[in-house]
């Protein structure tokens, strides 16, 4: 029988990872062709709509609405992300939304990994930073999604996350453009995790997610061109 979710080890032999899919296969129906392939399309299907809506429900906007009884895409870059948050809310609010963008981005995952192993986990990681940028419960205005990819780059490969980071650090630093350093960082994604983790269609939706990062900073890409984004400012004080 042939399992969709499979891994290369390192004597270049076939492994199945454990996954809900293949175990009610393995267990339930082990000879039926038919079963084994509803089952992976059924898994594949929850690890797209399930993430989509936990990534469709914006803590920056319902607690903003909460708390101060206005809508944060409104103010500053009209984002609904953790950095406006901070920026108009404070950093109290800021540190909050970015913890719970952090945590559904994870769970997501999580249980893209507990449906389908890696693939799940790949496919759901994409959906819920998807979820974030169009959410279906807020008129499909949402945010840019760099928390959570940042989230779901560390929960399914450390290492890539590790190397990911320390680029954005560098261009961030260096340039001093925060579209600069998400965008590069975010088109690298792939590359870096082609080199070192390689791992079913983990690199596919890696691509995918680093063109939608370059479609949501369009226009800050295009001020960037323009020379009118505007640079951190680290360690010195705004100029009144």
């Amino acid at each position: 029988m042939i399992h969709l979710l499979t891994a290369a080890g390192a004597d270049g032999k076939i492994l199945i990872e454990w996954n809900l899919v293949d175990w009610l296969v393995l267990n339930f129906f082990p000879d039926s062709v038919a079963m084994t392939g509803m089952l992976n399309v059924v898994g594949a299907i929850l690890c797209m709509i399930l993430p989509y809506l936990l990534g469709s429900i914006h803590p920056a906007i319902l607690i903003c609405r909460r708390v101060y009884g206005k809508d944060i895409r409104d103010y500053g870059n009209g984002d609904s992300d953790f950095n406006n948050v901070w920026g108009a809310c404070g950093k109290k609010l800021a540190l909050s939304v970015l913890l719970l963008e952090v945590l559904k981005s994870v769970l997501s995952v999580l249980f893209g990994i507990f449906m389908w192993k890696t693939n799940g986990g790949a496919i759901a990681g994409f959906f819920v930073i998807f979820g974030h940028m169009f959410p279906l419960f807020h008129r499909f205005k949402g945010g840019k999604g760099i928390a959570c990819l940042g989230a779901v780059i560390l929960t399914l490969d450390p290492l890539t996350f590790l190397i990911v980071a320390l680029v954005f650090v560098i261009c961030l630093f260096g340039a001093r453009l925060l579209t600069f350093a998400t965008v590069l960082s975010s088109l690298l994604y792939p590359l870096i995790l082609n080199a070192f983790a390689n791992r079913g269609l983990n690199v596919a939706m890696a691509v995918i997610t680093a063109l939608f990062v370059v479609y949501v900073h369009w226009e800050n890409l295009r001020r960037m061109r323009e020379g009118k984004e505007p640079r951190l400012e680290f360690g010195r004080k705004k100029k009144e």
